[in-house]
């Protein structure tokens, strides 16, 4: 048994996570900014006993310093894909990161596993992708026992990535395809993402820095048609020239929740898969086995027609 504290805990990855581990019987202590609106979710995530939940402001250095006392694993999931208002890239990138480093170095933590993104060594154009890059650095210069995690993407009913495109594939008769389609990704889904970050802390795997894919490799073209086929839609995908894409992604960075932003769309050049420089999931024996098409089947059903009955 380990005393885990995850920072994030509230998202896809965090919640999936917490189940996993209290299964096994681990303490874990979740930290959000905001408890009358998260506490009950993620207290029901675990089993009873196991889960707590603490309320604190993670730009506040002195309020953190007792959740490391007595730690023994610390796990980062905090990330952005846009900017708005304190919640900027340096901040929760750099900044956050840098810090819990520290206090990772300075109260013993025997792990620190830090969640960034694979391909950001190439998107060098692109402030989430260097933020990002950043991150990881600080995260090396002061803390030496940490794993650096650069999933694809991460897809589950509960992502913003599969689930906010087959939103737009209902709505919209004609969907933009940036760069063709042609950008290549390696979708992992989180109970196998969860998998491999148990895995690390069961096995105390001392690798630095691990790409962790699922089992196949998909255009975004691809995705696209898969997604549609499971809502049971046809719709006129249409490759949109670069200028045009981002003055669209112009005017959508003034909604509070962005479709697209001109960072993203750096980020869509780039392929989105192993880059042969690290190792992977599959070089720590854990191999990723579900398929994209098999689970959002599992979901897509919510965006046919009739919903729930439609099955």
């Amino acid at each position: 048994m380990k005393k885990v504290l995850i920072f994030g805990g509230s998202g896809q990855i965090g919640r999936h996570l917490i189940r996993r581990l209290t299964k096994t019987n681990h303490l874990v202590t979740v930290v959000t900014r905001n408890l009358h609106q998260k506490g009950i979710i993620l207290k029901t995530q675990g089993n009873p006993g196991y889960v707590e939940v603490v309320e604190a402001n993670i730009f506040k250095e002195d309020e953190l310093d007792h959740l490391f006392e007595n730690k023994d694993i610390c796990i980062n999931l905090v990330g952005i894909l846009f900017e708005k208002n304190n919640n900027t890239f340096k901040n929760i990138h750099i900044n956050f990161p840098s810090m819990i480093s520290q206090k990772c170095e300075k109260y013993k933590i025997k792990k620190l596993i830090h969640v960034s993104a694979l391909g950001i060594e190439k998107a060098l154009d692109s402030k989430y992708a260097i933020s990002k890059l950043e991150g990881e650095k600080k995260i090396i210069n002061n803390f030496s026992n940490f794993t650096i995690l650069r999933p694809s993407v991460v897809f589950s009913v509960d992502d913003n990535f599969t689930t906010n495109l087959m939103t737009l594939l209902s709505l919209l008769p004609i969907f933009p395809l940036y760069y063709s389609g042609e950008t290549k990704f390696c979708p992992i889904h989180v109970t196998d993402f969860c998998k491999i970050i148990s895995k690390i802390i069961e096995e105390n795997i001392s690798t630095k820095i691990i790409e962790c894919v699922g089992p196949e490799e998909i255009s975004f073209k691809e995705i696209i048609k898969k997604l549609l086929i499971s809502i049971d839609k046809k719709r006129i995908l249409i490759p949109f020239p670069l200028l045009i894409a981002n003055i669209m992604a112009f005017f959508f960075e003034k909604f509070p929740r962005p479709l697209i932003t001109r960072d993203q769309l750096k980020l869509l050049k780039y392929d989105n898969v192993l880059s042969g420089v690290n190792k992977s999931n599959i070089d720590i024996d854990l191999v990723a086995k579900l398929k994209f098409d098999d689970e959002i089947l599992k979901y897509s059903y919510m965006w046919k027609k009739g919903g729930e009955y439609s099955k």
